[in-house]
């Protein structure tokens, strides 16, 4: 069968071919850029639709993205960034063990790659050297989830020198999965060889802390502990109690020591970058990581991963046939691949965007949808939200607008909830006269990177024939699609004990008596937790606006109105030490990317 070609780009050299596909070094046509196109050919797609859905959420520097995905009848073209880099497992190889301070910033870029796929449910499990890019820059980056699972899925897959004790027993994956894989490649790292030799090793040996340096010792017992619930409890909190570890032991300029390391490791292997050997610039951009070093062609193209011996079956996740990297972030993120080391690299690099058009964010307006259902007592009503049109990128378009239609679906699907609670409409000997929902929608904030919009949904309570009403914040990083709720706003110590306390403390409630001798029954952050630790801060809402966050509690029911709802503003001054410092950035932001 002759190879098809996306239109548009300008093929300059194959990289690797398979079974299943090639991928191809290429030139945009118009703008001159390199990318590198995988082609991928499928019968059944919808698998990699479905990791699609389960990867485009990932908005992060430290992990792989894509530009495009263009299906046709011969198969499906991944369009990705390509720019210069080589993969860790190449560093160790030809340098062996790394200084602490390098391996310590190779840990902490990793950690902040998982992190991002953990906070939508995302578990790597394949984490390895050969999954991490060493560009000449020297700062290190994650990619490839080719066999990425969503947390809490049964897992006997991954690569053995690195797979958690739960993985060799087939159990449930989660974010302790991934952190023990990166505590494996740390100790790799520092000592220039595997904490284990086998699956005994991870499932009954202690820790081989004796061989690392002291300091060094407690994140190596913690990430290695054989329980999961032993390990740190996030990807993020490692991180913390990394940053702690490196400053402590080796001072304040440590992490800038390790990163001219790993620079300099990455430059001395220069004639390994593919794009150079090619004859093509990059513009200058230097970032990156590496798709597993998964080559398309052999085994990999089957679903082993070459670079590591991947344990597991060709059908355990459908980037691990096709070659890995994160290649199928549909929903709006970009990518690229090239061939470092004999394997198939991707990573994200600098800020320059897909190359085709730049970005303009959009047109703000207001929508109406009539919502209503007779069968379930709900009456029909108008509800208005808030839509972008005109944006330079589609698919970006589609994901901020799914994004502002969401308090609507949830709506509904709180109401029908009240009612399955309330033992459906055959339980009520006398059923209330239908209701609708209602909703009040304000722009917060329009800035040239940020959409902050605020809705007030009032969802009949059929039960008590009352009301709940809830506002809802939706933060939009309009680049990109990203939304960012109190996970992406508050660092992950402010939203745990005791900073939980400390944020408590700056961002209070509104007072007790906003009606004249009517108690409302504010709960403060700290207590809305404990009430519903799976929702952290559940019944606020955070909006970011150029100044600060505005604040929206929920009241008690006995007090529900739309007039009880006043916005509270805090200064980002206030919290500039529990507040992500790229958050305030975007928000405060007077250009557009």
């Amino acid at each position: 069968m002759v190879d098809w070609r996306v239109s548009g780009f300008t093929e300059v050299m194959e990289l690797g071919r398979g079974g299943q596909g090639r991928v191809v070094l290429a030139r945009h046509d118009t703008a001159g850029t390199p990318v590198a196109i995988k082609y991928v050919r499928v019968a059944d797609r919808e698998p990699l639709r479905h990791e699609a859905r389960m990867l485009g959420t990932v908005e992060s520097p430290h992990v792989a993205r894509l530009y495009r995905l263009v299906e046709s009848d011969a198969g499906v073209a991944l369009i990705m960034e390509a720019v210069e880099g080589v993969t860790l497992k190449e560093v160790l190889a030809r340098h062996g063990e790394l200084a602490p301070e390098a391996a310590l910033v190779v840990l902490k870029g990793s950690l902040l790659g998982l992190a991002a796929a953990h906070t939508v449910g995302v578990v790597h499990r394949d984490y390895k050297p050969a999954n991490v890019m060493v560009p000449a820059d020297g700062r290190s980056k994650l990619i490839d989830f080719g066999v990425a699972v969503a947390a809490g899925a049964a897992s006997a897959s991954g690569t053995p020198a690195y797979m958690a004790p739960e993985q060799w027993r087939g159990e449930a994956v989660s974010p302790a999965t991934d952190v023990y894989a990166a505590t494996c490649v740390f100790f790799e790292c520092v000592t220039g060889r595997r904490p284990f030799a086998g699956a005994g090793g991870h499932l009954s040996q202690e820790p081989p802390v004796e061989d690392v340096a002291e300091a060094l010792r407690p994140l190596v017992a913690a990430g290695l502990a054989k329980d999961a619930a032993g390990r740190p409890a996030s990807a993020s909190a490692f991180v913390e109690e990394l940053e702690r570890v490196a400053a402590a032991a080796y001072g304040d300029g440590w992490e800038d020591r390790g990163v001219r390391v790993l620079a300099g490791a990455a430059v001395a292997l220069a004639s390994l970058f593919p794009l150079a050997a090619a004859g093509i610039g990059t513009g200058g951009a230097a970032g990156g990581a590496v798709a597993g070093g998964a080559a398309v062609g052999g085994s990999a193209a089957a679903g082993g991963s070459a670079a590591g011996g991947s344990a597991g079956s060709a059908s355990a996740g459908f980037l691990a046939k096709v070659g890995g990297a994160k290649a199928i972030a549909a929903a709006g993120g970009t990518a690229a691949v090239v061939a470092a080391g004999g394997g198939v690299a991707a990573w994200q690099a600098g800020d320059d965007g897909p190359p085709p058009r730049p970005f303009t964010p959009g047109e703000v307006t207001l929508a109406a949808e009539t919502i209503g259902d007779p069968a379930i007592n709900l009456a029909q009503g108008t509800v208005r939200f808030v839509r972008v049109s005109g944006h330079s990128d589609p698919a970006v378009q589609q994901r901020i607008n799914t994004a502002l239609h969401a308090p609507v679906d949830q709506a509904v699907a709180d109401y029908r909830r009240f009612l399955d609670e309330a033992g459906g409409l055959g339980n009520q000997a006398v059923p209330g006269p239908p209701r609708p929902i209602e909703m009040r929608s304000d722009v917060v904030y329009r800035g040239p990177r940020l959409l902050s919009v605020r809705y007030l949904v009032n969802v009949p309570v059929y039960a008590g024939g009352g009301a709940h009403i809830t506002p809802k914040a939706v933060n939009i990083e309009l680049a990109t699609g990203r939304v960012l709720g109190p996970e992406q706003i508050f660092t992950a110590a402010a939203l745990r004990d005791p900073k939980l306390a400390e944020l408590s403390r700056r961002i209070p409630p509104p007072p007790e008596d906003p009606a004249g001798g009517l108690e409302c029954g504010y709960r403060t952050l700290t207590e809305r937790t404990e009430f519903a630790p799976d929702h952290p801060l559940t019944g606020v809402s955070f909006s970011l606006t150029k100044a600060g966050l505005e604040t929206m509690f929920t009241p008690d029911e006995h007090c529900i109105a739309f007039n009880f709802f006043k916005p509270g503003s805090v200064p980002y001054a206030s919290v500039e030490d529990l507040v992500r410092p790229d958050v305030v950035k975007l928000a405060t932001a007077t250009t557009p990317p």
